[in-house]
């Protein structure tokens, strides 16, 4: 799967970028959610936790792309 992320022009950068940007969205869905929906803090919390489960798994991509390209 990496190889082929790298092939098609994919960076360890651009990995790295998205798990920043996931941490960013994650906070701001909490944000939102918590003070425009109605549902409390509870589903304020999942929509933070889940999208915030994203960042790792950039991260890890972009550790394996830096493999690729050393």
């Amino acid at each position: 799967m990496l190889e082929r992320l790298h092939e098609s022009g994919f960076r360890a950068e651009h990995a790295y970028l998205a798990g920043f940007v996931s941490i960013g969205l994650s906070m701001t869905s909490w944000f939102l959610s918590k003070h425009m929906e109605r549902a409390g803090v509870a589903r304020a919390d999942r929509w933070g936790i889940f999208i915030g489960e994203w960042a790792p798994t950039f991260f890890a991509i972009g550790n394996g792309l830096r493999t690729y390209e050393k």
